[in-house]
């Protein structure tokens, strides 16, 4: 009896470990206009993750901005300081695109340059269904690496914000700076329901073009177009 009471405890043990290992990992995105919860899939996209991570860690997203926001599009930020100048990052890292999730509506994804491994700090949450941020066959795509499970109005909020020129960026910055205050991981629950799909997409302005890209500098951002063949517009 002694022994079997051993192995029960030894088996919840066991079992307790897997269950934590399995619990969500999540972030908490504190903005100028609101909070907004981020649920990571490191199961999918483990160097993109940890990447993030290893950033959030450091409290390097603590004041910084989302400098691009296009309505029905994305809204994209973590690199640029409130000075409108680019942080210092560590090594970009391989892109994880082909990992199986799809670029949907509160979705995240790691921004990069045209070159398709580019990607380090900056981040971006698709307020629409963006299938041409997907991979091809015949090209690299933008790898998705959480979704958004709280909070979805606060980034359809900082979508709509009026933008224009700001610092070095000629277009599509918010007029009114949108500052990621900080990023914070949340301890989750083990066992806990799982969130529910974000809620469909509010009534917004049409969606905005976005630029040529021949004549923009590189950065790190999704296109809007699949065509990869020059760097992409800020």
């Amino acid at each position: 009896m002694k022994k079997q009471w051993k192995s029960l405890a030894i088996a919840s043990l066991m079992l307790s470990f897997v269950t934590a290992s399995l619990a969500a990992e999540r972030v908490r995105v504190t903005t100028s206009l609101g909070a907004f919860v981020i649920e990571l899939q490191r199961d999918r996209a483990p160097l993109t993750v940890e990447n993030f991570l290893g950033y959030v860690r450091s409290g390097y997203y603590t004041n910084v901005l989302f400098h691009r926001v296009i309505a029905n599009f994305v809204v994209q930020g973590g690199g640029v300081g409130l000075d409108y100048k680019a942080k210092p990052s560590r090594k970009p890292i391989p892109n994880e695109a082909g990992n199986g999730l799809k670029n949907l509506r509160g979705t995240v994804g790691l921004a990069r340059a045209s070159d398709p491994h580019s990607g380090d700090t900056q981040f971006y949450v698709n307020v629409a269904d963006n299938s041409d941020l997907d991979p091809l066959p015949t090209r690299w795509g933008y790898a998705v690496f959480g979704r958004v499970v709280e909070g979805m109005e606060v980034v359809d909020r900082i979508s709509v914000s009026p933008t224009g020129s700001a610092g070095p960026f000629k277009q599509d910055a918010p007029i009114q700076p949108v500052v990621i205050q900080k990023v914070e991981i949340i301890a989750d629950q083990p066992g806990a329901p799982a969130p529910a799909a974000p809620a469909a997409a509010p009534e917004t302005p049409p969606a905005v073009d976005p630029p040529p890209a021949a004549d923009a500098p590189a950065s790190e951002t999704p296109p809007s177009q699949p065509d990869q063949s020059s760097p992409p517009p800020q």
